[in-house]
C-alpha cells in the first residue's frame, strides 16, 4: 500500500492562505498553523519592538518587523518562518527596498518569545534554526523565568536576568536596555 505524499505548499500559497484567515509557517513546504500566544507575549514583543524602532528608524540602520511579516529562508521546498521580532540591517536589505511578500533575506537579529504552549526545547530549536540560516543574534525570551538567552553562532549562550543589561554590540550598535524594561510589568 502506498501513501500519497502531501502536496507541498509554496511561499505564495502561504500568502494566499493568510488572506483567507489561515495563519502559520511553512517548514520545507509543510504548513504548521500557529495560534495567538496571549497578552503577556504580545506585550513583551511590543515593549522590545518599540525600543528597536526608536533606535533603528531615526538612525536609518535598517528595518524592524513583527511576526506577521514572515521571512523566506528556503526555496524548493519553501520555508517561511515568523520570528516574534526581527531586525534586518540596511546592508542586508536596503532602506528603499520595496518588498511585496516575505522578507527575502535572513535577519541580523531575531527574537523568539516562549509562549505558554512552547517547551524550552522548541524555542531553543527555533533559535538554532535561525542561526543556521545566517542570523547573527537570536534572543530567546522566557517570561516564566524572566530571562533572555542571547544566542550567537559558535558562542555559548548568555543568560540575562532582570537586573542585567541587554547590549546587542555590533549587530545593533548603540542599543542597550535593561531586561527589566522588556519583561517588567
Amino acid at each position: 500500500m502506498t501513501t500519497a505524499k502531501p502536496k507541498l505548499l509554496t511561499a505564495d500559497d502561504l500568502l494566499r492562505l493568510y488572506s483567507k484567515g489561515v495563519r502559520g509557517e511553512l517548514i520545507r513546504g509543510v504548513l504548521h498553523e500557529t495560534m495567538p500566544a496571549g497578552v503577556k507575549h504580545g506585550k513583551i514583543a511590543m515593549q522590545l519592538g518599540s525600543k528597536f524602532v526608536t533606535h533603528v528608524v531615526p538612525a536609518g540602520l535598517g528595518h524592524v518587523f513583527g511576526s506577521d511579516s514572515g521571512v523566506l529562508l528556503e526555496r524548493n521546498p519553501d520555508t517561511v518562518r515568523e520570528p516574534d521580532l526581527a531586525y534586518v540591517s540596511a546592508e542586508r536589505l536596503p532602506l528603499d527596498a520595496d518588498v511585496d511578500g516575505y522578507c527575502p533575506v535572513a535577519p541580523d537579529l531575531v527574537v523568539e518569545i516562549k509562549s505558554p504552549s512552547d517547551s524550552e526545547r522548541e524555542v531553543d530549536d527555533k533559535a538554532t534554526m535561525w542561526l543556521s540560516h545566517g542570523v547573527r543574534i537570536a534572543l530567546v525570551i522566557n517570561p516564566e523565568t524572566e530571562t533572555i538567552r542571547v544566542r550567537q553562532p559558535d558562542l555559548p549562550a548568555i543568560v540575562l536576568a532582570m537586573d542585567d543589561m541587554l547590549d546587542l554590540g555590533e549587530v545593533l550598535p548603540g542599543f542597550s536596555c535593561s531586561v527589566r524594561e522588556i519583561l517588567g510589568n
